[in-house]
């Protein structure tokens, strides 16, 4: 293989990249620009091409408000722009051991569905191909206000809902139609997210429109229940018109607005629904439309979504980062837990109570100033993830896990595994992030033994879907559950006295 080499594809013949390791085409078009009229509505496949098209750079990223925290590409190279709809793949550069077809593991990014992007460092895919022998895809998709606002509920005429979604469909049909030419197996998909992209995951579960395009499916810290029906929609519908001074309904306003200034609203609305409405994000998947029905957390619960081995777990103290961070998307302080509960009771079935509050609290040992972040934590994270376990093994082989290994500086400073910390783990890729200090105390030589057995596991899962002898499918017997640390081990009915502390009845928003 040269240092150029070319695919020819379905969809039209692409020329990547050869490093000696792996071979990697990226920024490929999956779905024609959602720009002007296509603006709020489904995404369209992208066309064919004649010829044979560069893939040798990434993508644009989504529009999105810049964060130094989420650093989008090596540099600042990457750009955004609304015509985001691209994908990438990577694969190992020589041939599979067994002259097969490699599975695939396409992977949705997290960023509270609205930031991040396919072409973060972290997400490059060099070191989980090689060790695994996969075929990595990773693809951005339209986020905010562009990729969640149910503009429909807003009386928008035309706008559709669930885009970001659709997007992901979108790109799961071109893998489907078009891996084969480099390599993967079309028969073998797994997909696999991180926060918002496990969200995506849960939600694909749910979907009736996502049945034969993915095999198996792994959720890591999904936020399962933060999905809404079109009275919150309708919520953060109004405050984003209502920021940009448009009537609802106005349609071609909409349209016409420069990007710029959609991103900006969204920015405050993303800030401050969460704020006015303890518990709601302002962006993410919306439900009662064509494909999402019925509310991920319930179907999955009920175990009624697509007989799809599934993989899912959470972190041991996902909220301190939100903490750390001040960030409105989670409510840490008593006053704002109280609001959230008052309004999740409300939104119940009628006759449904949810567990008295000193019931739940008696999980929750040790100081009080530690507790708001343990329950913000379990409601947005572990309990959804349990709930979604116990119901979907039901239907297809679960299993079930929690990441708790963090370097002695995470330790000691008490943010510990939080949220988004598996990340380097699983992609075999420290120091992706600028001025990471969690190695400063040591812990590296550990780090990478956990990231070693942590890929180890992830690819097994995407060959075959057993995620290593020692780790048994999660059923209502043993609710086996793999805590993965400096050494993993196997706990049977892990979060025994959490369950009993919540009760068993699934608690969502309306």
């Amino acid at each position: 293989m040269n240092g150029r080499p070319v695919v020819v594809a379905a969809a039209g013949a692409v020329r990547g990249r050869y490093d000696g390791r792996v071979a990697a085409w990226r920024g490929i078009r999956y779905g024609e620009p959602p720009t002007g009229p296509l603006r709020w509505r489904a995404p369209v496949p992208a066309a064919s091409w004649s010829g044979i098209a560069d893939a040798d750079q990434f993508g644009p990223a989504a529009p999105q408000r810049p964060n130094p925290a989420v650093p989008l590409g090596p540099d600042g190279a990457v750009r955004m722009d609304e015509d985001c709809l691209f994908l990438n793949v990577v694969r190992p550069s020589g041939d599979p051991p067994s002259r097969n077809l490699r599975p695939v593991m396409v992977w949705l990014h997290g960023g509270a569905y609205a930031l991040g992007a396919s072409s973060q460092l972290i997400y490059r895919g060099d070191v989980l191909a090689t060790s695994g022998d996969v075929v990595i895809v990773t693809l951005n998709y339209r986020l905010g206000a562009l990729g969640f606002l149910d503009l429909r509920s807003a009386g928008v005429d035309g706008a559709e809902t669930n885009l970001a979604l659709r997007d992901v469909l979108l790109a799961l049909q071109w893998v489907r139609d078009n891996i084969r030419a480099f390599g993967g197996d079309p028969s073998a998909v797994t997909i696999f997210g991180q926060s918002a992209g496990a969200g995506l995951v849960t939600a694909l579960l749910a979907s009736p429109a996502a049945a034969g395009l993915f095999h198996r499916a792994i959720a890591q810290s999904p936020p399962a229940g933060s999905m809404y029906g079109p009275e919150r929609s309708a919520t953060a519908a109004r405050s984003f018109l209502d920021r940009l001074g448009i009537a609802q309904g106005d349609g071609d306003a909409l349209r016409a607005l420069p990007v710029d200034a959609i991103v900006d609203a969204a920015a405050e609305v993303y800030t401050d629904i969460p704020r006015e409405h303890p518990g709601m994000l302002a962006f993410a998947p919306v439900v009662g439309d064509d494909l999402l029905p019925e509310a991920p957390i319930r179907v999955l619960s009920g175990g009624r979504g697509l007989p799809v081995p599934l993989l899912i777990g959470t972190n041991r103290d996902e909220a301190t980062l939100f903490r750390l961070m001040r960030s409105p998307l989670l409510p840490i302080r008593r006053a704002a837990l109280q609001r959230m509960f008052d309004t999740m009771q409300a939104e119940q079935e009628q006759g449904v109570e949810l567990p008295p509050a000193d019931r739940m609290l008696a999980a929750y040992d040790g100081r009080r100033s530690s507790r708001g972040v343990r329950v913000a934590t379990d409601i947005a994270f572990r309990m959804p993830a349990l709930w979604a376990a116990a119901g979907h093994s039901a239907v297809a082989p679960t299993h079930l896990y929690r990441f708790d290994f963090a370097p002695p500086l995470l330790r000691l400073s008490g943010i510990g595994a939080a949220h988004a910390t598996d990340l380097p783990y699983v992609w075999g890729e420290f120091g992706a992030l600028p001025r990471d200090p969690s190695f400063l105390l040591g812990g590296r030589r550990d780090a990478a033994a956990v990231s070693e057995r942590m890929r180890a596991r992830w690819a097994a899962y995407a060959h075959d879907g057993i995620p290593g002898d020692d780790w048994p499918a999660y059923d209502a017997d043993g609710r086996a559950t793999l805590v993965i640390d400096r050494r993993d081990r196997l706990v049977p009915d892990l979060d025994g006295r959490l369950r009993q502390s919540w009760g068993e009845r699934v608690l969502t928003f309306g």
